[in-house]
């Protein structure tokens, strides 16, 4: 992208709320049932049926809410969003629109790495409830549609953004952020795979320093953090080269391909009237007290950024590490059981750097998620206790530590005992493989004595390998050096 142009981008996520029913009737919200098995007579707009509204539903905005800062209104309103499609049996979708249940709000983020990392706040606008629609199905038809309405009345909250974002990578450290936050409050199961969290990308293009933003358009149901990147990054493309070759921009909504990696126009953008908005006779006001408030702020579990200072003034963590570790709930949990389960003085640092290293590199390499590690917190914890008092060297704990992944023993302890595998750290038992060593590899020890290091370092190599590892390397080192002194 040219440096004289400006990115402008803001975010509407709709968040499926995990109730066990619908936001206004007892339908299940339960994923996977054959098409309208899960619907019920308020769910199709059968004549004369009433919605009652869901407490849940209510509960878990304001959970949110309490989460980003935001105020909680005392009296929102409901109102009928009118628009004609075939998945939507009423005609219109009960939303909210000039009085949501959360109001402002902000979420921090963490953008880049090393060097080029920054933070930046991202104020949110608003947050409200409102019901799904349906779904089109396109296939096994014969050249029809059919209707599935089990994902109608679903209970949705809708987390809107104001245009804070600069850039797709901005975007997406939000979406990550705001992804990890409605699973750790536990309002979201975050399943994008299953459309229980999607995006809308807002984005236009300005000169730099224009005051006034561009006309945007709004890439429609990005359900994956890496589409939603290429999507933004080909629809800033497109913007500029549309406005430097003379061209306008149109207001639509447009939807990705990703296999094309483009985005093309769907149907022009709606504004807010000419959806006819007007608050629903059917439903009450919604009334939210402070009590009420009260008690959800009571069962709020501790937030991501309260428990990463905590493991920094707890635990001597970086701030980098804490952060880490409290990306997300599963994450936080397994390091806390692990902490819990050892009294090693080092053992926080230590599960730290194995919990992002080791054990995270496994996890991705078999595409398995911390909640489904075969190396159990306590199994780790067991693990890291015999590197801390020595028992075992790094290198030999990476043997127990795939012992224990593939389930060939029970606990680090049991795995040592079988194969042998404790540390010599006995100075008698190692001082013949250093004699030994020495005399074997005497040009090694000329290029040490001449002021090479990596000779020595070659020399350290050479008594691991004929102790097969089991030699302790801080007494190799001492011994050794001593030796050639």
């Amino acid at each position: 992208m040219r440096s004289d142009w400006e990115v402008v981008i803001g975010l509407e996520t709709h968040a499926q709320l995990n109730t066990a029913s619908k936001i206004f009737s007892g339908a299940s919200t339960a994923f996977g049932a054959a098409p309208n098995e899960q619907a019920c007579a308020v769910d199709i707009a059968l004549p004369g049926v009433l919605p009652v509204l869901n407490h849940g539903a209510v509960e878990r905005a304001i959970r949110f809410g309490l989460a980003i800062g935001a105020k909680i209104a005392p009296r929102s309103i409901f109102a009928r969003k009118n628009y004609f499609y075939p998945d939507l049996p009423k005609g219109y979708q009960i939303s909210q629109y000039e009085l949501p249940v959360v109001q402002g709000g902000q979420i921090t983020i963490q953008v880049g790495e090393g060097d080029k990392a920054y933070e930046k706040t991202i104020n949110l606008t608003r947050a409200h409830l409102e019901e799904d629609a349906g779904k089109s199905l396109h296939e096994d038809f014969q050249g029809q549609s059919g209707i599935d309405l089990n994902r109608a009345g679903t209970p949705l909250l809708e987390i809107v953004t104001e245009p804070d974002m600069r850039s797709s990578a901005e975007a997406v450290a939000y979406a990550r952020k705001l992804h990890a936050l409605v699973q750790w409050i536990n309002i979201c199961d975050g399943n994008m795979q299953e459309g229980s969290f999607r995006c809308d990308a807002n984005v236009s293009v300005r000169k730099k320093g224009a005051p006034e933003f561009g006309t945007r358009r709004e890439i429609k149901n990005l359900n994956s953090f890496r589409f939603m990147q290429q999507a933004i990054d080909y629809e800033v493309q497109w913007q500029i080269e549309t406005l430097e070759d003379g061209g306008t921009i149109q207001q639509a909504t447009v939807l990705f391909d990703p296999d094309t990696g483009e985005t093309r126009a769907m149907r022009s953008k709606e504004d807010a009237q000419d959806y006819r908005y007007f608050p629903d006779p059917d439903l009450l006001p919604l009334v939210i007290d402070a009590d009420w408030v009260e008690r959800v702020r009571g069962q709020m579990p501790e937030l991501p950024e309260q428990l990463a200072q905590r493991l920094q003034n707890d635990y001597g963590l970086s701030a980098y590490d804490a952060a880490a570790l409290t990306s997300s709930r599963d994450s936080a949990q397994y390091f806390l059981d692990a902490v819990a389960a050892t009294s090693a003085a080092q053992a926080p640092k230590l599960i730290a750097n194995w919990l992002m290293g080791e054990l995270a590199a496994r996890l991705n390499k078999e595409e398995k998620s911390i909640a489904a590690s075969p190396v159990s917190a306590a199994q780790l914890a067991g693990l890291i206790t015999r590197i801390a008092d020595n028992t075992i060297s790094n290198n030999i704990a990476k043997k127990v530590f795939e012992a224990l992944w593939n389930g060939d023993g029970n606990s680090a302890d049991e795995i040592i005992d079988k194969q042998g595998l404790k540390q010599v750290t006995d100075a008698s038992a190692i001082e013949p493989i250093i004699d030994e060593v020495i005399a074997n590899n005497a040009q090694n020890v000329a290029e040490y004595k001449a002021g090479k290091e990596k000779a020595f370092n070659a020399l350290v190599g050479q008594v691991m390998k004929a102790s097969k590892g089991k030699a302790s390397p801080a007494q190799v080192n001492e011994l050794l050096k001593k030796k050639l002194s």
